[in-house]
């Protein structure tokens, strides 16, 4: 593959990019990733860009779907679906493996496949496993596409909470505390000498860190699967409810203090971070939940009530934790201030929501980039960035 995007042709040069915006997806946040879909498609500028919207189904069909924002809104608490607003239940989207070829495909059983046209940037707006963990980013590197985003390997980083916890301390930034179970010290439940060993060593943690503990998936977002753990009762109901996301478990400490997330933006000279934002405590939920962030619309303060020493300190850790993981493109960065005044760096996520509550675009145009100028950013970065190895 070439390591530089192909030089574009007499015709590519009197067209509008063509964007594909790639959403939906096999993981448990199929549903956000249609809401976000659904901002963005509403956003973006179509005198500057031809949009071509691509819906991944929940067993992962490739389907053309309706560029219709309103359809892929959370309504009355009902979640959207990519089936929901696919053209066809059985026609699929094919995008080429052949570097030199980014032409889309369309076809149905029975009938002649069409030719879409090429795409030249793909904005991906998947969430979780299956898009957000390095897999798409994969397929669109041995395509030579570009994309928005993070590469294969920052992807993969950002997805499994373990290991971006590992290259986080080895880079210096600090991290909770936390441990891992692995899906084989699971694999006969709470019953089996194994589980009897894991829940020791979950026990043995709380002793050393306190209760309550945070069980999570660790390759999940919108804070799918998560659980509040009180006592060693509520384990075994805990560990069954993450591993319906994801076989491989994360235990975190409770870190007293308050919740600050901070956006990261790829610029022409570099990364730089937005104004950061405080999530206050949720009343209504026992912790900053998906119930609390999509159904019943939590919201953030923007910017966050901290210092001028406090905001520099955030934004130096956020674009740390950019360059830490090798991200491109953007960044969320989220942190607990402890009661000492440490900042502790809890996750990144390296497609962040874009949905018209999602804190990301919020704290950017508090920064002073405006939604659609975000979008644009997001694509004139991608298209900036060589295919392959860089």
């Amino acid at each position: 593959m070439s390591s530089e995007n192909s030089p574009q042709s007499p015709e590519q040069q009197l067209r509008k990019p063509r964007v594909a915006v790639v959403f939906g997806g096999r993981s448990s946040e199929h549903a956000i990733s249609v809401v976000t879909a659904g901002a963005v498609l509403r956003s973006i500028d179509r005198t500057k860009y031809d949009v071509l919207p691509i819906g991944i189904t929940t067993d992962g069909r490739w389907a053309l779907t309706a560029d219709d924002p309103e359809r892929m809104a959370i309504a009355d608490r009902a979640l959207p679906s990519v089936d929901q607003i696919a053209e066809s239940t059985d026609g699929a989207v094919v995008l080429s493996i052949d570097p030199g070829n980014r032409e889309v495909v369309y076809s149905e059983p029975g009938s002649v496949p069409k030719a879409l046209g090429e795409v030249d940037v793909v904005f991906p707006v998947l969430h979780g496993p299956y898009g957000e963990d390095g897999t798409l980013q994969g397929l669109l590197e041995l395509s030579g596409v570009p994309y928005v985003g993070a590469g294969v390997l920052a992807s993969a980083v950002g997805q499994d909470k373990e290991y971006m916890k590992r290259v986080f301390t080895s880079f210096g930034l600090p991290v909770g505390p936390y441990l891992v179970i692995r899906p084989r010290e699971w694999e006969q439940g709470p019953e089996g000498a194994k589980g009897a060993a894991a829940r020791a060593k979950i026990t043995d943690f709380a002793a050393e860190h306190g209760w309550p503990l945070f069980v999570k998936p660790a390759r999940a977002g919108s804070s799918m699967g998560i659980t509040k753990v009180e006592d060693a009762s509520g384990l075994d109901e805990a560990i069954t409810e993450a591993q319906r996301h994801d076989p491989k478990i994360l235990v975190e400490s409770l870190l007293r203090g308050r919740e600050i997330e901070c956006g990261v933006l790829e610029f022409e000279d570099g990364p730089r971070a937005s104004v950061p934002a405080e999530i206050p405590p949720v009343t209504a939920h026992d912790f900053y939940d998906f119930e609390a962030k999509y159904i019943d619309s939590a919201t953030g303060l923007v910017p966050a009530p901290l210092t001028e020493e406090q905001t520099a300190e955030v934004q130096r850790l956020a674009v740390e934790a950019f360059d830490a993981a090798s991200c491109e493109g953007l960044v969320r960065a989220d942190f607990f201030l402890t009661e000492d005044g440490e900042f502790v760096i809890n996750e990144i996520n390296t497609l962040p929501g874009f949905t018209p509550i999602s804190m990301f675009p919020r704290m950017w145009q508090e920064s002073g980039v405006g939604y659609p100028e975000l979008i644009d950013r997001l694509i004139q970065a991608a298209l900036r960035r060589p295919t392959g190895l860089r």
